[in-house]
């Protein structure tokens, strides 16, 4: 018999499907060795031996693991085939005692790794007649990336809390997340608006039937003599009124008519970044969550390996979508050849696969019934997207026309869809706009002549999707490791999404980019960090050894943080009050920590009393009529809404309550991030516009 061993119950029970008695298919659930908890576990003076431990919780299953293996001949290793997946391959070989590929035991086992990008029966035959050996590179690279966020994490951490609070914590990576959404913050801090005008004409044919009416249509004013009107030039209304007066009486005639057709392609099938940002556009899917689901369709056989930066597809996938497009939409939907892509990531392991599905024909329609209702969304989207990157181009009517006006151009677009192709399946915004059969010298109507004002904007905060394509367009992190980063930075209250669900520093996490800018630069210096996964990457392809890039970082590193440990004064965060501790008589004073501002008496340690500082909105409970309903924050940092005589009275809501009465059953109304109030009561379907 041969032991299969995954990291994941449902992989194993997928895996077990296709293979015969002979096989055993048993999980690790995930890592099986890990740094211990609770101290560095790194030999620093040693070449930085890591020192694994197998955790409590994780022996029983190493003795079960063992158990099985003493049934078996061979020891199939088929954990993922990144370098997670390699290193917790390994890890497991050295667990149970079985280090190398047909190394013999005194029984007689061997060990064996095997690879797949597709859990289905013939990925899983092929994986099994190409055994290898453990790719000690991958491992190194995996093992280089837990040393180097350990030694940051357990060495500057302890400098966070003595000089500015306990409970922080720094993060190799982490840490430079932070200080983009920061930077942000403060670019939109630092925002002017500037003012702008437009001018647009309203327009219609003239006709020789005065009750025949004719579209209308609007042009927007773009030059001036040759001069393009850039689109800061007209700068107040004074501006703008003087082209209006300039055009006083002015006849209004068709210039010039370009009509072209347009071609739009579909976009690539989806790699991990691209997945992330579209679940999180379309869906509103965070990237920890659809990396969740993916996971889940990944184990149950139906998408290939999410986590990937390779746009690559296999010559069966191409013929499997070439087949389904031509029988379920017709030959002309098909592109005519099959597309493969190029990505643009560096490092990118072309050997790997985009997303896609395992079967094109697994429709999401067929596998509704098996698929919960967000798997099924996610599912929907991966399939339609690689389906589409094998269609035809949708073709577009474009015309563009110009139409003089005295000395000024006025310029009116065109656009009607004339095949849809890939949009068929796959929707991508486009606006259709009919003009009317315009003719070169026609003489038009002006119906209205009409200035507008605008604002210039402010960059927007960063939300799931645009803060992965930032990471991934600086080269910080990769594939696997962008979720990991965006939960982290909110678990440890850096940051937290306001009410538009996009990403916001909190004052902690201001202090904490602040202390590490100034005296530790290169941990959150982009091109340092985009390096130093340079470094992982050629690590992973054995360029280079882990132990030197790991000792170029640490020795000038840990030298600085000595030094600043005396030059750096600690900030203070502690504010007075006017109240009095009611436990031991001492002055109460306002402390923060991770979690945020609170109330502390002076005189600890001795006295440990502590309150929370609660926002009140001022508006009443409506379930018990005595407390007041305040603002909290669950422990992940998300903002509710209850009563403040919790835990005795549990009214709670997750919008912020307006103080008015639904006029249809008299419950709460709230605001909704897009500021539209809304009856708190579910049952209810009252709602009104928000004045």
């Amino acid at each position: 018999m041969k032991l299969v061993i995954v990291e994941s119950p449902t992989k194993a029970k997928t895996i077990q499907r296709f293979l015969s008695g002979d096989f055993l298919v048993k999980s690790s659930l995930g890592h099986i060795r890990d740094l211990p908890k609770g101290k560095l576990g790194i030999d620093v003076e040693n070449d930085f031996t890591p020192q694994y431990v197998i955790p409590r919780l994780k022996s029983k299953i190493v003795t079960a693991l063992k158990k099985d293996l003493s049934k078996a001949s061979v020891l199939v290793l088929a954990t993922d085939e990144d370098r997670e997946g390699e290193a917790i391959a390994w890890h497991i070989g050295q667990a149970v005692g079985l280090e190398k590929r047909k190394t013999q035991s005194a029984k007689r086992k061997t060990i064996e790794r095997i690879v797949f990008h597709e859990i289905t029966k013939s990925a899983i035959e092929e994986a099994l007649k190409n055994p290898r050996e453990i790719d000690m590179d991958l491992v190194d690279a995996q093992q280089a990336r837990r040393i180097l966020d350990r030694l940051v994490g357990y060495k500057l951490s302890p400098f966070l809390w003595y000089k500015i609070a306990k409970g922080l914590s720094a993060g190799r990576v982490q840490s430079v997340a932070v200080r983009l959404v920061v930077e942000r913050e403060r670019e939109i801090e630092k925002f002017t608006p500037q003012e702008y005008w437009s001018v647009e004409a309203l327009l219609q044919q003239k006709t020789a039937n005065s009750k025949q009416q004719t579209k209308e249509f609007i042009a927007q004013l773009i030059k001036k003599g040759d001069k393009p009107i850039e689109k800061l030039e007209i700068k107040n209304k004074d501006e703008a009124d003087k082209i209006l007066e300039d055009l006083e009486d002015a006849e209004y005639r068709v210039e010039s008519i370009e009509k072209k057709e347009a071609k739009k392609n579909p976009l690539p099938p989806f790699q991990t970044s691209t997945l992330q940002q579209a679940a999180w556009q379309k869906l509103k899917y965070p990237a920890r969550f659809t990396m969740g689901l993916a996971q889940q369709l990944y184990e149950n056989g139906l998408i290939t390996y999410h986590r990937t930066d390779s746009l690559n597809l296999s010559e069966q996938s191409l013929k499997s979508a070439q087949n389904f497009i031509v029988q379920n939409f017709g030959q002309e939907y098909y592109a005519g050849a099959p597309r493969q892509f190029k990505t643009k990531s560096k490092g990118a392991q072309e050997a790997h696969e985009a997303i896609r599905p395992t079967e094109p024909k697994n429709s999401p329609e067929k596998l509704s019934a098996t698929l919960d209702k967000k798997q099924f969304k996610l599912y929907d989207l991966i399939w339609r997207r690689f389906l589409a990157s094998q269609m035809s181009q949708a073709i577009f009517d474009s015309t563009a026309v110009d139409i003089a006006a005295k000395n000024y151009i006025f310029r009116a677009n065109g656009s009607i869809m004339k095949f849809d192709g890939f949009l068929k399946i796959y929707h991508i915004k486009f606006s259709e706009n009919e003009l009317p059969p315009l003719e070169k010298n026609e003489i038009l109507n002006l119906l209205g002549l009409k200035p507008l004002q605008h604002f210039t904007q402010p960059p927007a905060r960063y939300n799931d999707a645009s803060l992965v394509k930032k990471l991934e367009e600086m080269g910080i992190g990769r594939p696997s490791t962008y979720a990991p980063i965006i939960s982290t930075i909110q678990a440890r209250r850096y940051v937290e999404k306001n009410e538009e669900k996009r990403f916001k520093p909190t004052e902690i996490g201001i202090k904490v980019n602040d202390m590490l800018a100034e005296h530790f630069p290169k941990i959150v210096d982009y091109q340092f960090t985009a390096k130093m996964e340079d470094e992982l990457d050629e690590i992973a392809e054995g360029k280079i050894k882990w132990q030197p890039v790991i000792k170029e970082f640490y020795e000038p590193f840990i030298k600085h943080l000595n030094k600043k440990y005396k030059s750096v004064e600690k900030i203070k965060t502690e504010e007075k009050t006017d109240r009095i501790c009611p436990q031991c008589g001492g002055e109460i004073v306002i402390r923060e920590c991770r979690f945020g501002r609170f109330f502390a008496c002076k005189n600890f340690p001795k006295c440990k009393f502590t309150e929370a500082i609660i926002n009140s909105t001022g508006v009443d409970c409506p379930k018990c009529l005595k407390g007041k309903i305040v603002e909290r924050k669950t422990r992940k940092g998300k903002t509710f809404y209850s009563c403040s005589k919790y835990p005795k009275c549990d009214f709670a809501l997750w919008q912020k309550p307006t103080g008015q009465k639904c006029p249809k059953c008299g419950s709460l109304l709230t605001l909704t991030p897009k500021e539209k109030e809304i009856c708190s009561n579910k049952e209810c379907k009252g709602k009104k516009a928000s004045p």
